[in-house]
């Protein structure tokens, strides 16, 4: 196939397809993830910001090409995750700029497109290195224009940046010594080079349905042990700032006016790997930083702080690194760090979020199956620090929770949170570089800002604040109290949200369940979506038990 242009309905089907591809292969890009430190997984956060703006992409598809690269520039801002997702939302913020006023584009203006999104992505990272995603994408461009100059066919033109692509790639480790010693490719360009096979494939009428792999010895690169002796070349010590922080800024009048350069430039006295993507309504920030509470102080004198992580970098290199020297002929305790958290869960997804938002140590538990004194003591040893957060997320596990907190040495703060929502939100405001007066002051005041919300199945017939409630009904329960119920699964989420989401509220977290299927979650993410419009939603697999859903409306 050979075209001479692209309209919006193509370029939308090669986003899908190049997400698609991504997708199928985010664990091989995960195996290959080296730099700079392990603060997440570039695969999955690659996988996780091209989804979200695929999404967006599948909701838009229509002939105007500017118009389906709006909704794709959108829909990565608010999805990116990582300096790899970043920095992927900057290459299509720039390219979908280029074509924005654009019906439909030729191989001249699609070049010139790839490069604006390689210009953008440079000017967003405060001090880019080579070697990495921004190098692949940056001689992909180059080829593009030049190829361009003289050939009319947009499926040529992709087909030769995709094979620049992949040779840059295969030249990242003598750009990057660490890549070079492990001998891997930079993960980044990996996941960039399986989007650029998606569209590829699409030009010429072509299917990806396996991974197509470019590189040789791939088997071996995405080999458990090999991933996990990647981590070994990194020491712990090297870390020079410690904590990966991750935010947004809802910007506000009433605030200081937001310039783009003076912002990054500010930013970047309080780190390295610093990350600022912005449009009229807000700025999305990634950094590593020593001190991440004085990150989002300055972060906050330009508006409402949204969407905050902070990952504590050295610990998990520590724990990457750790399972692989076991064999060790001596063992060092560990010195205590200054804060652990434990949180109770039930259901192996809910257990990974909370891990994955900053918990070290989870025990499994919840309604009907309360963890024990001696099991939450437990876990406050394990966690081997000064200073132990307790997160019960269930009011039947406050007391229990307080009890250990009794009974051991340490000093131990319970937050009573009665929820896995109200859990998460008290997490998400833990500073971990404030006193422990501030720290307990801050969570406690977060389980004040969020609703949580419940569907479960009655087990009985009864009667409750007036509502006639018959055995196997679908229940609706807001912060406690059954206010909906109905014969339908589906039909009693919606009621729920309806109930629970008002017009001052930004975001709504869907928690799937296991009685709940990829159908009816898909369905309750549409209604949402189209009942309101204002609100952004993230859905999880949590896999709990009892509760097919659970709704955090913040």
């Amino acid at each position: 196939m050979s075209n001479t242009t692209l309209d919006g309905k193509q370029f939308a089907e090669m986003i899908l397809q190049g997400a698609n591809h991504l997708a199928n292969n985010a664990k091989l890009v995960d195996a290959l993830n080296v730099f700079p430190v392990p603060d997440g997984d570039t695969g999955t956060n690659m996988n996780l910001s091209m989804t979200s703006g695929a999404k967006e992409v599948k909701n838009n598809k229509v002939d105007h090409i500017g118009r389906v690269g709006n909704a794709l520039s959108k829909g990565l801002l608010m999805g990116a995750r990582g300096n790899s997702g970043v920095i992927l939302s900057q290459l299509f913020r720039g390219f979908s700029k280029s074509i924005e006023q654009k019906a439909s584009i030729n191989a001249t203006e699609f070049a010139a497109a790839l490069q604006a999104g390689v210009d953008t992505a440079y000017k967003a990272v405060m001090k880019p290195v080579e070697g990495t995603i921004l190098t692949v994408a940056k001689d992909a461009a180059k080829t593009a224009v030049h190829v361009a100059e003289t050939e009319t066919s947009i499926t040529k033109v992709m087909e030769l940046t995709l094979k620049e692509a992949e040779a840059s790639l295969k030249r990242t480790p003598e750009l990057l010594p660490v890549l070079k010693e492990v001998g891997v490719v930079d993960s980044g360009g990996q996941g960039l080079v399986f989007v650029y096979e998606g569209f590829l494939a699409v030009l010429k009428g072509e299917k990806l349905t396996t991974a197509h792999v470019t590189i040789p010895s791939m088997d071996e690169l995405v080999n458990a042990e090999h991933h996990k002796s990647v981590q070994g070349h990194i020491n712990t010590e090297d870390i020079e700032f410690g904590y990966c922080t991750e935010f947004m800024v809802r910007f506000e009048a009433d605030k200081t006016p937001f310039d783009e350069e003076m912002f990054r430039n500010d930013l970047s006295e309080f780190g390295d790997s610093l990350l600022v993507i912005a449009d009229d309504e807000l700025a999305k920030v990634h950094i590593h930083a020593e001190y991440p509470g004085e990150v989002l102080s300055y972060g906050q004198k330009y508006g409402n702080l949204i969407n905050m992580k902070i990952e504590n970098m050295r610990q998990q290199h520590t724990d990457i690194v750790g399972e692989h020297q076991q064999t060790a002929p001596t063992v060092r305790k560990a010195e205590k760090n200054k804060y652990g958290i434990v949180t109770v869960s039930m259901g192996k997804g809910i257990a990974e979020l909370f891990r994955s938002i900053g918990a070290n140590e989870v025990i499994e538990g919840g309604q009907t199956m309360n963890p024990s004194t001696e099991d939450i003591v437990k876990a406050i040893h394990d966690v081997n620090a000064e200073n132990i957060i307790i997160l019960p997320n269930n009011s039947n596990i406050v007391m229990a929770a307080q009890q250990a907190a009794s009974v051991v040495e340490e000093n131990v703060i319970v937050i009573p949170s009665k929820t896995v929502p109200q859990g998460m939100a008290a997490l998400l405001a833990f500073n971990p570089t404030a006193e422990t007066e501030e720290v307990e002051g801050l969570m406690n005041e977060a389980l004040q800002h969020v609703k949580s919300g419940q569907i479960t199945y009655a087990v009985r017939d009864t009667n409750i604040d007036g509502l006639d409630i018959a055995k196997g009904d679908f229940m609706g329960i807001s912060n406690g109290k059954i206010v909906i119920t109905d014969r339908e699964q589906l039909a009693a989420s919606k009621k729920l949200l309806t109930e629970m989401i008002s017009e001052d509220d930004e975001i709504v977290t869907i928690i799937q369940g296991e009685e709940a299927t990829e159908e009816e979650t898909e369905q309750l993410l549409q209604f949402v979506e189209e009942m309101f419009e204002d609100v952004e939603v993230e859905v999880h697999k949590g896999d709990q038990p009892l509760y097919s859903y659970i709704f955090s409306v913040e």
